[in-house]
């Protein structure tokens, strides 16, 4: 008498279905992850730009430039604090300068910069995404608060950079 049981072609086409599902939700997955991150970043560059006003309106001025992961003291308007960078490996950096191509003006941003000061190249840790093509040592996202916005001050507008709310 047979017992009844699967067949050694059916537990493989059943393994096969299951790795093509998985597969998809994997890809699916990734996708949500990225799309977060972004989110996040919007959201996050909001908040600091919102929190740049009250400081503005409470000391008629913006704060001074600022090394990359410092706050430059807008923690009594942020309710959790300067944040940390929305992409692994990657800081929010105030930008406060002075706009090299017109004197008297300035350039106010929140920049998020994906690779330490000093470099090198292989240390950054840049978005896999179509706008962070290109990207070099100095590149960033950057939400633009008044003034030229760019990636960095040394390098001219048109640098590798993205502008998140441009």
């Amino acid at each position: 008498m047979r017992t009844k049981g699967f067949t050694l072609i059916e537990l493989l086409v059943a393994i096969a279905i299951i790795g093509v599902l998985s597969s998809i939700v994997v890809v699916s997955l990734n996708e949500s992850r990225k799309r977060a991150y972004f989110s996040r970043a919007l959201a996050e560059t909001r908040n600091i730009a919102v929190a740049l006003e009250f400081y503005f309106d409470k000391n008629d001025a913006y704060p001074l430039d600022t090394p990359r992961n410092i706050d430059p003291g807008l923690g009594p308007y942020l309710s959790s604090g300067w944040p940390q960078g929305p992409w692994p490996g990657s800081i929010y950096d105030w930008d406060n300068w002075n706009d090299p191509s017109v004197p008297g003006q300035k350039i106010h941003q929140v920049s998020i910069r994906f690779c330490p000061p000093s470099g090198p190249i292989s240390a950054c840790n840049f978005p896999d995404e179509p706008w962070a093509a290109g990207f070099d040592i100095d590149s960033a996202a950057y939400y633009c608060v008044a003034g030229a916005c760019r990636s960095h001050i040394s390098h001219p507008v048109t640098y590798p950079g993205f502008c998140l709310n441009c």
